[in-house]
């Protein structure tokens, strides 16, 4: 003979499983409405929001000269490696050598390191490395979609470190962040 407190558990635990059946189902509808867009359309659209023009099959990179008054010698090769790698991992585009449907290029006009914050005695407690890029882009499908602009990040660091110690930590992170300011003004329009 079933117990109150029995009965009232295995009302409870149909409820719950109702309820699991019902998310699941909720969640299922949801992803195959987000996704049958995206896998139904001929191109153009990419799971990290880029929106590429129809026809463009590709995309060439020009090795950003560094024309900053300090020069951080692995700065050009870094910043063009990881614009190439973000191009070809987040967008169904293949690298062209050169004349890509799609064309960036520019220079680093800015590499600079300068006080940011002062500690209660008036001595430098922050530093600020900051590196600032041109960028030309061309898009030969939709000239429209074409720009020219300066982006620029920065990183602070304890004035008490060592500059050289913590650079390539630095330059690390804001290549990262400059590459994605890039992309999206290239290619998703935020």
């Amino acid at each position: 003979m079933k117990t109150r407190g029995t009965i009232k558990g295995e009302r409870l635990k149909a409820k719950g499983e109702r309820l699991t059946h019902t998310l699941w189902a909720v969640l299922a509808v949801a992803l195959s409405s987000f996704l049958f867009p995206l896998t139904s359309c001929s191109g153009g659209y990419s799971f990290t929001g880029a929106s590429i023009p129809p026809g463009a099959k590709t995309i060439s990179v020009a090795t950003f000269p560094n024309y900053a008054s300090t020069v951080n010698p692995q700065l050009s090769q870094k910043l063009t490696d990881a614009l190439i790698q973000m191009f070809s991992s987040q967008t169904p585009l293949d690298v062209a050598s050169d004349d890509g449907d799609l064309q960036l290029r520019g220079e680093i006009t800015g590499y600079e390191t300068r006080a940011s914050a002062l500690s209660s005695g008036d001595e430098v407690s922050m530093n600020r490395l900051t590196v600032t890029v041109k960028v030309r882009f061309t898009n030969l499908k939709d000239p429209d979609a074409d720009f020219e602009q300066a982006f620029s990040r920065y990183r602070d660091y304890a004035a008490s470190l060592d500059f050289s110690s913590v650079e390539n930590g630095l330059v690390e992170e804001i290549v990262t962040e400059l590459c994605e300011d890039i992309f999206n003004k290239a290619v998703v329009n935020w």
